[in-house]
């Protein structure tokens, strides 16, 4: 019997995103194989995470794409792609916490390839004047990969409905968390 490579990554994923501690024997019983057909797949857990982040990249550049960033005003581009990224962001979620993935030369360049998208769609929107201009585009990448993760933790872990889980995201990146119609207090 042939091993489905994409049912084993998607049950690892659906697992390490809720138990990121979790180990081989633990993803091999909730792919419904034994550890044996597991490591003559995966060596370790290692090749395991470079395998899911491979996977991830691939969603998540399909995400940009359904999102069309190039297409209308950039705030709208960045709520089309939050959509489209909501079902690979609790993957996104485990990925973004493995170190090892952003260390060393080994580097996937998926990584690049996304960050250069996002700044783009960012410095688009600076220049385009929808976007405030005193925080880079580069920032404005990290708090959308950060929020997309916390989005997700939240949602998994009950504290989000996975209805606003877009909402939320899209509102605090692209409006802040200040409230307009407060008054603004002094900074000392």
């Amino acid at each position: 019997m042939a091993l489905d490579r994409d049912h084993v990554l998607r049950s690892a994923a659906a697992l390490l995103t809720r138990k990121s501690t979790a180990t081989m024997d633990e993803v091999a019983k909730a792919a419904g194989i034994s550890r044996a057909t597991l490591h003559r797949h995966f060596a370790g857990r290692d090749a395991l995470v470079r395998a899911l982040e491979a996977l991830g990249i691939a969603e998540c550049e399909a995400a940009l794409d359904t999102a069309r960033l190039d297409d209308g005003p950039a705030g709208e581009a960045v709520h089309r792609l939050v959509r489209a990224i909501e079902p690979s962001a609790a993957l996104l979620a485990f990925l973004y916490t493995e170190n090892q993935l952003f260390e060393g030369e080994q580097q996937n360049q998926g990584w690049t390839r996304m960050d250069e998208r996002l700044t783009g769609l960012f410095r688009r929107g600076q220049q385009d004047g929808e976007f405030r201009i005193d925080l880079t585009p580069a920032w404005l990448t990290e708090a959308l990969y950060g929020l997309l993760a916390s989005g997700a933790w939240a949602v998994a872990e009950g504290r989000v409905a996975p209805k606003d889980f877009t909402h939320m995201v899209v509102e605090l990146l692209l409006g802040g968390a200040r409230r307009t119609d407060a008054p603004r207090r002094e900074e000392s």
